[in-house]
């Protein structure tokens, strides 16, 4: 058969490959079987194959997959991609890096409708499920007219033929007591739950125990099913509920007692979004579990015995005193807002009740202020439903002053549990502020959700600086920065995304009064319809010049001022929020200009491009100087 290669006489540069266009409503199921092959063992600078997904109306493309690992054989890669109403490209994208004996090439590419673990076996690819390789016993394919074994079936049960195929464990071949073998779906890509099901033949003469696992990513094996001991020579249905909100496999697996076993058959595994049980519960949404405390406490409580804690308090922009983290402008909670004549405080913060046996990760943002010592400052406890257990799973160590720091835990319990936030002082004198904001949590546990695909079009600066690149036409240049900078009294203490990673930022000293500084886009698609562009801003200093935002559109001269500030801000990084639209393609361009004194570091952080309206405004697009009441806080 043939297969596509990437050119290798290109160096640097990518190779595309664009699909039509394509349209399903349905769910389904992409395999992919390619291979990477190199002869040098390791490269500093591998190659990658990657697979997007061109969303109709997107500027950005969505990183499906990426592969860098070589391998002497063709491999198989099943994503699922879930319905849309939109049209959709997929588009290939061979990176040839700096190893030059390497090739990367594609033999097949198939969007079949479906879920990628469902299978019935009668390709060569099994859908990409893998056998666990054990010396004796292991899974087979079965059927065909191929006779290889001694107890092998008459039909398979897709085609009811002897043409057809399944898949099947012996036990003629088992050496120990035991032994397992292991057959391994693809890994879920996409959120799913519903109703899995497969048909079986279990034929025994001694104990084998036939059990289904889900495994996750961390290597936790949860048991979801197993056969009951009646004899099955028949082909019968097996139906279990499955729920896999983050990357899981599911896993086969037959245990023999001894060579005498018999042999289990498996065909035809489907899967259903509908559980099979008539359990209607609505799935668990972690949304419901987090809060920017924008609006009041969500879901979350205090209980009243320990008296008011933590206040719901907003602060003015002004240059002493920090915002909140999730605009700058916003509420947050504070905890010992009264300094009341009573010698300490409590506060403890109830969140809503989470299911048992998932696993979560919770991130918040802190902040601290005035504390002598740190301990009790702010812990977070896990409280078990039954109010018998608590078990504290993280407390603040040490911090940088005033700075909005991201903490994420993750944790699985097997109850029913709430978290809880709580912060306590025995003595006034020992006692500071402690700040809480934008708490969220998802499933899956933290190092997972890091190794998940960055969303497209957004822009932390934590490994690089993205789409965006340095213009040198005005003579001053934008620095990647983590932690203060130089100039005391300008600039942020840390970056917006988690405290202490990197943003970008002009550095005033080494600059001019008036002296320009560009960070511009590359090309971005364009659109019809509205796309909102959020990012954060940091704007301290006496001395502060100006920060605007141009939208630049491909073939005109022009750049057209999408926003603007000028003068010192807030010590807060504040959001920025701007709502445009270009049919044709175009780059944004950030523009800095030195004010009139070293104390005018001004820097950005956090950039999110986003398909669609603004959904809130923001007061002020075009503003200069600061209110007459900047340096009043406000409770």
């Amino acid at each position: 058969g043939h297969y596509i290669s990437v050119d290798t006489s290109y160096e640097g540069e990518k190779a595309v490959l664009s699909s039509p266009d394509l349209y399903s409503e349905e769910w389904s199921c992409v395999r992919l079987i390619y291979q990477i092959a190199t002869t040098s063992d390791t490269s500093p600078d591998p190659a990658r194959l990657n697979l997007y997904l061109r969303q109709e109306g997107e500027s950005f493309d969505r990183l499906l997959w990426s592969a860098k690992e070589p391998s002497d054989s063709w491999l198989i890669a099943s994503l699922d991609l879930m319905n849309s109403t939109k049209k959709y490209k997929l588009v290939l994208e061979g990176e040839m890096g700096q190893d030059k004996s390497t090739s990367i090439a594609v033999f097949e590419i198939k969007i079949t409708s479906g879920y990628c673990i469902e299978c019935d076996f009668e390709e060569n690819h099994l859908c990409g499920y893998v056998n666990r390789w054990n010396p004796n016993v292991n899974w087979f394919v079965g059927g065909g007219n191929i006779r290889n074994s001694q107890s092998i079936l008459p039909k398979d049960h897709t085609l009811n033929s002897a043409l057809g195929h399944y898949m099947y464990v012996d036990s003629v071949y088992v050496k120990h007591f035991q032994e397992v073998a292991q057959l391994i779906s693809p890994k879920t890509m996409a959120p799913v739950s519903g109703c899995l099901s497969f048909y079986y033949q279990l034929k025994q003469e001694s104990s084998i125990v036939f059990t289904v696992y889900l495994r996750d990513m961390s290597g936790f094996y949860e048991e979801i099913w197993k056969t009951d001991s009646a004899l099955n020579a028949d082909w019968t249905l097996a139906e279990v509920d499955f729920n896999a909100p983050y990357p899981m496999e599911v896993i086969f697996e037959v245990a023999f007692n001894s060579a005498k076993g018999g042999y289990v058959a498996l065909d035809d595994i489907s899967f259903s979004p509908v559980y099979c049980s008539n359990q209607t519960g609505t799935p668990f949404n972690p949304a419901n579990a987090g809060c920017n405390f924008e609006e009041d406490l969500c879901n979350f409580y205090q209980d009243h015995k320990d008296g008011p804690g933590w206040s719901r308090v907003k602060v003015k922009r002004n240059v002493y005193r920090a915002g909140d983290h999730t605009t700058g402008f916003g509420y947050y909670l504070l905890a010992n807002t009264k300094f009341t004549s009573q010698p300490g405080y409590i506060g403890r913060l109830y969140g809503p009740t989470l299911p048992g046996n998932l696993q979560f990760c919770l991130r918040f943002y802190y902040a601290l202020y005035g504390f002598f010592k740190m301990s009790g400052t702010l812990a977070v406890y896990i409280f078990e439903e039954n109010h018998v257990v608590q078990e504290k799973i993280w407390s603040v160590l040490d911090s940088p002053k005033g700075v909005w720091t991201q903490a994420e835990i993750s944790f699985k319990k097997p109850m029913p549990c709430k978290v809880v936030f709580v912060s306590w002082c025995k003595s006034f004198w020992d006692c500071g502020l402690v700040a809480l904001d934008d708490v969220s949590l998802s499933l899956g546990s933290c190092q997972a959700a890091d190794l998940l695909l960055p969303s497209p079009g957004e822009c932390t600066f934590e490994k690089d600086e993205c789409v965006f690149t340095q213009k040198k036409r005005g003579g001053g240049s934008w620095h990647r920065k983590r932690g203060p900078t130089p100039t005391s009294y300008t600039g942020p203490k840390g970056d917006h995304t988690t405290g202490v990673g990197y943003y970008m930022y002009i550095e005033a000293s080494n600059m001019v009064y008036g002296q320009r500084a560009y960070l511009v886009s590359r090309s971005l698609r364009g659109t019809s319809g509205k796309q909102c562009l959020t990012f954060f801003y940091h704007m301290y200093g006496a001395g502060t010049g100006l920060l605007s935002v141009y939208l630049k559109k491909e073939g005109d001269e022009e750049e057209i001022p999408l926003w603007r500030r000028t003068g010192e801000q807030s010590i807060s990084w504040l959001r920025g929020l701007i709502e445009y639209e270009s049919d044709t393609n175009y780059q944004i361009i950030f523009e800095a200009i030195r004010g009139v004194s070293i104390r005018s570091d001004t820097a950005i952080d956090d950039i999110l491009f986003q398909a669609g309206p603004c959904l809130e405004v923001e007061e002020i697009q075009f503003s200069s100087g600061y209110p007459d009441s900047l340096n009043e806080i406000e409770y």
